[in-house]
């Protein structure tokens, strides 16, 4: 009865803290009571030494020492309920320091005096520090277990978990855990592969091979939710374990990098669900960071396309390295402004110039204009369009920005002597079914042919990979969008494969490329294994802890104009060279002749000055010659 009225009571009260100068009352009567209780042990309970020390004058000595110490570290501004090790080491050094100083102030006071004893006994300093340690600490450790204990329970039912990972992470999420009464959780099991932690505990609660957890435990504890706190577990098996916990429809947590926690310490809020992005089966990329280092710190940049999912994580990367001048170019106002917002502080703390330009790439005198204003040295082009159904049905556009955007912007670079030109390509360039395809593939044409003349000194790399994840118009945000609305999540085919990468990892490796290229390359990515888009999207409805066919379904919409079922890396005529990187390799491709491509550019413009988009498509098909439609209109002209 005392029990559920004390949890009514801690419940309505939940939100209430006691008042700091609550606690340094209550600190500070223990503090007394330690000190008397010090003079008492220390005389083997003989009540006489009251009568023959002078303790109580000295009481108030001590006891300014310590309130001093006491406000120096902070030690009764915590939240006693959520008390953890920093309160603890923060008492600690306040004990410490405290008795230290009350000792020096003794001797000093014997040495002033010339006293042969200590007007303190030091046995009085060691005992009394001792106990209002002990004290402070029991104190504050009791008060969280009752708290946890008693309210817990009554904020609200709460379910079983297992935390996978039994070390030092591990132990700072269950602490974590334990210290948020509104966790509603249960930790019932640890899961480590170590066996020597094996059927050990932590917090009373016992430690399993994840074989004993998944085929015992989850079912005889009636488990929810898996929170993963382990960090140095590889992508290959995290992602096992993660599909072992969908197929158990068990919720999947992770818990945040250590060097992501606010201040040292996990938040209850950190500990998020776990992404699609998390499964890729893909180990961290490593970068030769001092090359990147020296080839563009202190040098000029020039990012186009910078406002995209592409420009502006290179952007994010570039600043890092510490340039002379970054230019952001993209045409798109909205975007560049956001992306100005989120890069403020990091531009600052790198003390790095920045110029922010609205400007279309296809703009000739615009792109002169910055040329002509900057010494750049350096050039990621990534400004292009390239959603394929869009482009299927805006020809004018793809070749505008794509092709001839890119040529301008190419021609510029050898006009204005640009040390390095890096171009985004992607994987939809080879052997293309639609628009948007054989617009990257007639830029990459154009830049091929630009690096076998021997009239400039500028180097230009192409760079080509898949689909990133979480970039604009990508599968994953749209799926995540269908999710949230309740669905139907659409697939346009059964069968399509998808190579993907994180858009971080695609531009890290942009960097490498193109710090290592001499000219003339086109990097192909290692972009892992090709995935069904239906798995990613029935792993993503098991993620977000629905239930295919019943809380949502899928629907098959049909392929889209120009739609690929499986995405190429590298054309039948082309083969792979390794560089010293292992996951980035160069194509082996045909020679391109600048003349040629000159003469077919100029044809191609020709095409776009007239109005039917039948005669643009025909030429781009009779200078592309792999270009063969797909599910399009153009299929007509193959």
């Amino acid at each position: 009865m005392i029990r559920n009225w004390l949890r009514k009571l801690l419940a309505k009260y939940t939100g209430v803290y006691a008042s700091r100068y609550l606690v340094l009352f209550i600190d500070t009567l223990m503090l007394t009571i330690a000190y008397y209780f010090a003079w008492i042990l220390r005389f083997n309970f003989q009540f006489i030494v009251f009568e023959n020390y002078p303790i109580f004058a000295e009481y108030f000595y001590v006891l300014a020492i310590y309130l001093i110490c006491f406000q120096v570290f902070q030690t009764y501004v915590g939240v006693i309920r959520f008390v953890g090790y920093i309160d603890i080491i923060k008492i600690f050094q306040a004990c410490i320091a405290a008795g230290a100083t009350v000792f020096v102030g003794v001797y000093a006071y014997k040495e002033i005096l010339n006293e042969p004893n200590y007007i303190l006994p030091i046995g009085i300093i060691i005992i009394h520090g001792l106990f209002t340690l002990a004290s402070l600490t029991f104190a504050r450790i009791l008060f969280k277990i009752v708290y946890v204990s008693i309210a817990g329970n009554s904020l609200k039912s709460k379910k079983n978990i297992l935390i996978y990972g039994a070390g030092q992470s591990g132990v700072l999420t269950m602490t974590t855990l334990q210290n948020d009464p509104n966790a509603g959780v249960n930790v019932v099991g640890f899961i480590d592969d170590n066996q020597g932690k094996t059927g050990k505990s932590l917090f009373g609660v016992k430690i399993y091979l994840p074989a004993q957890a998944f085929d015992d435990l989850i079912e005889q504890k009636g488990v929810e939710e898996v929170i993963v706190a382990i960090h140095n577990i590889s992508p290959k098996k995290k992602s096992e374990l993660v599909n072992k916990c969908l197929e158990r429809n068990l919720m999947v947590k992770n818990v945040p990098p250590i060097e992501r926690w606010i201040n040292g310490e996990l938040s209850i809020k950190q500990i998020k669900s776990v992404r699609i992005e998390d499964l890729l089966n893909r180990e961290p990329i490593k970068l030769d960071a001092d090359n990147i280092f020296q080839k563009i710190s202190n040098k000029t940049i020039l990012i186009t396309g910078a406002a995209g999912s592409i420009g502006s994580e290179i952007a994010r990367q570039v600043v890092g390295y510490r340039p002379k001048l970054i230019i952001f170019v993209d045409q798109a106002e909205s975007p560049m402004y956001e992306l100005e917002l989120t890069l403020r502080r990091k531009i600052e703390r790198q003390n790095v110039s920045v110029k922010f330009i609205i400007a279309d790439v296809s703009n000739k005198c615009a792109m002169d204009r910055i040329f002509n204003e900057y010494k750049i040295d350096k050039i990621f082009h990534a400004a292009a369009y390239k959603h394929v159904p869009l482009m299927e049905a805006n020809p004018f556009e793809a070749i505008r920005v794509n092709a001839l955007g890119t040529k301008t912007i190419a021609d510029l670079a050898i006009q204005y002597g640009v040390g390095k030109f890096v171009m985004i390509s992607t994987d939809k360039a080879v052997n293309p079914t639609n628009i948007m395809g054989a617009s990257k593939r007639i830029a990459e044409m154009y830049i091929q042919s630009l690096s076998n003349l021997k009239n400039h000194q500028t180097a230009f790399i192409t760079t080509r990979f898949g689909n990133v994840l979480g970039s604009n118009g990508s599968v994953i945000p749209l799926f995540t969008k269908q999710i949230e609305k309740g669905g139907p999540v659409t697939v346009t085919h059964p069968e399509i494969t998808r190579y993907f990468m994180t858009i971080p990892e695609a531009c890290q490796l942009v960097l490498e490329a193109g710090c290592m290229g001499a000219g003339g390359e086109i990097f192909i990515f290692d972009m892992g294994e090709s995935v069904k888009i239906i798995d990613v999207a029935r792993k993503m409805i098991k993620l977000s802890g629905l239930e295919l066919g019943k809380d949502i379904q899928i629907e098959i919409s049909g392929l889209r104009p120009g739609e690929k079922l499986y995405e190429e890396l590298l054309s039948d005529a082309e083969n792979t060279l390794p560089t010293y990187h292992p996951k980035i390799k160069i194509a082996k491709i045909e020679a391109q002749d600048h003349v040629h491509i000159q003469s077919e550019y100029e044809k191609l413009l020709a095409a776009f000055n007239q109005p039917d988009h039948l005669v643009l498509v025909a030429q781009i098909k009779a200078l592309v010659k792999e270009y063969v439609s797909n599910n399009s209109v153009y299929e007509a002209l193959d």
